[in-house]
């Protein structure tokens, strides 16, 4: 028997999600919409209350109920429920960065216990390297002498590079052996050689810092290199560091359906309190065509939502998920930038107004379908699983 139906204690940590979000966070969103990067004093005001929430959903975790749903299945839960309250506040505020799913994904048993502190961002795009992981430039050199990693090159497009406490830096030990030689370091801020030399300023998500970072000659140690230091051309090293995906993508396509789900919801109530209703026991034939857009939208969160839980419940059992992690972000992004653009045209003037959160929802969808691999990114993964083609032979 297939059950789609989570957890009784998972549901509850929702519910606290959702009136924590209504009752603090989204007071925030738009203050941080507007004054990008120049918050310190709200941010930290903001952040005490997000800590008491946090506290209280652990002690609720861990008060006797075990959660019966899988860890990978409650992260792309609550990864949806918070970006139903704020798109980026509940990742910020929960020290959970995209560095800390590569340590999930990778790291020893050791390493996760020595870096689970930390707030860890990931740093993989450069300037002459985008979607192509592969064509990685900065390197990562052993100095025998002194048993450490000297790192050298730039980052762009870091998220929360700037407050995080760590990133984790992709890097080639051999650029001549190609992207087997990329492996994975765990940076932490603190090491001299490392600087964030430009954040940017952005169309959504910004209570997020994103920046720019420029290594010269940054020493870590031995330990700080994720997986093997051993490059292994027939087994595929690139593998290892990809996996970090496997992991992030289905928890983006949660933070998209959490985005989507907000902005039909108050679109739904908006047009609900101008007179217009929506009978699900009629027929399309029978529906206007406002009745049928919300109907259709709904349909399509659905079916994203299905496909994230598959991805992350794959996860769960240990299953490879690479293509389905890829089938839930392409869908949920591409629903979630669509849905929010047309809740703006359904609800006019004032759904393009800054009266209503829903036009900075409309531009914080956006980014769902840009990090962690864009939708063209994407499709071309699934054409290339499905098919059973190389990278070579379809790019």
């Amino acid at each position: 028997m297939i059950d789609f139906e989570l957890a009784p204690l998972t549901k509850e940590l929702i519910k606290m999600d959702h009136e924590f979000s209504e009752r603090v966070v989204r007071k925030y969103d738009r203050y941080y919409d507007e004054y990008e990067n120049e918050h310190k004093d709200v941010k930290k005001e903001m952040l005490d209350k997000i800590k008491e929430h946090s506290a209280a959903i652990q002690a609720k975790m861990f008060s006797g109920e075990k959660p019966s749903d899988g860890v990978g299945l409650l992260m792309a839960v609550m990864s949806e429920s918070r970006a139903w309250g704020s798109a980026y506040i509940g990742r910020e505020a929960t020290r959970m960065g995209l560095g800390n799913a590569a340590i999930n994904a990778v790291a020893t048993p050791e390493q996760k216990k020595r870096f689970e502190n930390l707030f860890a961002a990931m740093a993989i795009t450069e300037p002459d390297c985008g979607s192509d992981s592969s064509a990685i430039s900065t390197t990562a050199r052993l100095d025998k002498e002194t048993n450490e990693w000297v790192i050298n090159g730039e980052k762009i497009f870091v998220t929360s590079g700037h407050h995080c406490d760590a990133v984790v830096v992709w890097a080639t030990l051999d650029r001549s052996q190609g992207k087997s030689a990329i492996k994975s370091f765990v940076v932490e801020k603190f090491r001299p050689g490392m600087q964030v030399c430009k954040r940017e300023k952005k169309l959504g998500i910004r209570v997020s810092d994103t920046v720019s970072i420029v290594f010269e000659d940054c020493r870590v140690p031995y330990e700080n290199i994720l997986g093997s230091p051993e490059i292994h051309v027939k087994k595929g090293g690139f593998k290892g560091v990809m996996a970090t995906f496997d992991m992030t993508r289905p928890i983006v396509g949660a933070m998209a359906i959490g985005v989507a789900q907000a902005t039909l919801e108050f679109t739904k109530e908006k047009l609900e309190e101008e007179g217009f209703t929506f009978p699900y026991n009629r027929g399309l034939h029978e529906l206007n065509t406002v009745q049928k857009a919300i109907i259709d939208m709904e349909a399509n969160i659905e079916a994203s939502r299905l496909l994230v839980w598959k991805a992350a419940s794959m996860l769960d059992k240990g299953e490879k998920n690479s293509l389905e992690a890829s089938c839930a972000k392409a869908k949920a992004s591409r629903i979630a930038t669509l849905i929010t653009q047309q809740c703006v045209e359904l609800l006019g003037p004032l759904g393009y107004s800054r009266e209503w959160l829903v036009e900075k929802w409309m531009r914080d969808s956006k980014i769902t379908d840009l990090f962690e691999g864009t939708g063209q990114i994407q499709m071309l993964i699934i054409a290339r699983n499905i098919l059973g083609f190389s990278r070579e032979q379809l790019k």
